[in-house]
């Protein structure tokens, strides 16, 4: 895989395989990666990044659930043309976000409902 290198930080509220995904399609969104380029197989992207190679796979299957890459048994992973705008974002990325966000809020010492609260704001 050409373009900048993937990186998987402990430190990041995203689970590994959410890290991944992001990072290939902005690649392929920012034209790093073109249609028809090869992704490095699962095990290799697994090894290089230090994950089980399911991370990686999750990661591939959402990017190929979202129009950013084909997988073919035997074949690999290939880049797909960017998704046009009119595909609306994953509702669990929004999910996912509220979450993330309640979870830091309470953290803080706020209740539930400040945090929501503030949202309204």
């Amino acid at each position: 895989m050409t373009g900048p290198a993937i990186v998987v930080r402990a430190d990041d509220p995203l689970p590994p395989y959410e890290q991944i995904r992001r990072q290939i399609a902005g690649v392929i969104a920012s034209g790093g990666l073109q249609p028809g380029d090869r992704l490095p197989p699962l095990r290799q992207l697994a090894r290089d990044l230090d994950v089980a190679v399911g991370t990686v796979g999750r990661a591939y299957r959402d990017l190929e659930a979202q129009g950013w890459v084909e997988s073919r048994r035997g074949r690999g992973t290939h880049v797909l043309s960017p998704p046009t705008a009119t595909v609306a974002p994953p509702t669990e990325d929004l999910h996912r976000l509220a979450r993330n966000y309640l979870a830091a809020a309470m953290e803080l010492g706020f209740t539930h409902q400040q945090a929501v609260d503030a949202v309204h704001r």
